[in-house]
């Protein structure tokens, strides 16, 4: 008896040393951070400070009539001669931290606050999704961002989402984020995401009722994330927007599309490389683009393309020894020495 109480005790002993030891190194490790924190806010916003300052360089040098992969801020070369050619955005230092910089423009993507009814449904056509809910998704989208209350075919106004727990109104607006539209009826997750993108928030997600469940939908290969973005100049940069972006057009199929991403990327077929071509304007597609000589859709084209991109969204991580912190940022570059925060958080 008294040699079990004895391992018990032990037992007891070494379960209550070992949960000590466990609080205290997060104790520490907390302490740590918490040190660090107010130097990491600083480096996060140096880091922003950074992107606008390679941004704007490369808007006054000899590539700032266009935005293309091939620049630096986007993770290209950059030219040469440009005073931001030696930066290293990936491994940045300052002071004794290190700043990881990506910087990528929403000028890829369609501005999903102009988007029409065509291109809504052309875009819905290249996700993938089925012919049956196509309707109640354009509708949905349509009556969410306008600002009456009458009811688009297949769409839903405020009636239909009060019915939510918790009961929730259509915005009647223009869209701000686009996690908004999982709050949109016949928008599901892997719509939203794209199949492929697992593990995403499931904050916003209110799927309705009579929704299919996820086991009923087909496989999407890009997500409506990946085509649209609700803050941009409007158009789309030929020189930077994805073959999928590029097909939202009608006048563009994907033979098109590869044609244009091949045109722009040089002999070696890789955006974002010293040998790359970008357009200086898209009405080069008729002269480069085999295949693409409708006069009447390249005269459309300044209607929907640009080779200038306005909005970017930076992501800083900031780190110092085992302490980081990621720091995301939207950028509005109004002229080529003035580029301005439009949003700074960190999460």
């Amino acid at each position: 008896m008294a040699l079990i109480i004895v391992l018990v005790v032990i037992v007891v002993l070494s379960i209550l040393a070992g949960r000590f030891a466990y609080q205290m190194k997060v104790e520490t490790t907390l302490a740590r951070h918490a040190s660090f924190s107010s130097e990491l806010d600083w480096l996060g916003r140096g880091g922003v400070e950074v992107a606008k300052w390679v941004i704007s360089q490369e808007s006054q040098g000899p590539m700032g009539q266009l935005d293309s992969l091939k620049h630096k801020w986007a993770g290209g070369p950059g030219d040469s001669n440009s005073v931001v050619a030696a930066v290293d955005l990936k491994n940045y230092q300052l002071g004794r931290g290190t700043l990881s910089i990506d910087i990528k423009d929403l000028d890829r993507k369609f501005n999903i606050n102009v988007a029409d009814e065509m291109i809504l449904r052309q875009a819905l056509t290249l996700i993938g999704v089925d012919a049956a809910s196509l309707g109640a998704v354009v509708g949905g989208i349509q009556d969410w961002k306008d600002t009456d209350s009458d009811v688009h075919q297949g769409g839903a106004e405020t009636q239909i989402y009060e019915q939510q727990s918790p009961p929730y109104i259509c915005k009647d607006g223009l869209i701000d984020d686009m996690s908004e539209l999982l709050l949109i009826r016949g928008v599901t997750k892997n719509m939203f995401y794209g199949s492929g993108a697992g593990g995403q928030s499931q904050a916003f997600d209110r799927s309705l009722p009579f929704q299919r469940s996820a086991f009923d939908e087909p496989t999407y290969a890009v997500g409506l994330q990946d085509l649209f973005t609700p803050l941009s100049g409007g158009l789309i940069n030929i020189n930077t927007a994805s073959a999928t972006v590029l097909q939202l057009m009608p006048e563009i199929d994907e033979n098109i599309a590869q044609a244009i991403i091949q045109a722009r990327s040089g002999p070696d077929g890789q955006d974002g490389t010293e040998d790359d071509t970008p357009f200086r304007s898209p009405t080069e597609f008729a002269g480069r683009v085999p295949g693409f000589i409708n006069p009447a859709a390249i005269a459309q084209l300044g209607r929907y393309f640009t080779v200038r991109s306005v909005v970017f969204e930076v992501h800083v991580t900031a780190s110092i020894g085992s302490s980081k912190r990621e720091y995301v940022a939207l950028l509005r570059r109004i002229t080529p020495k003035d580029v301005v925060t439009l949003n700074l958080y960190w999460k």
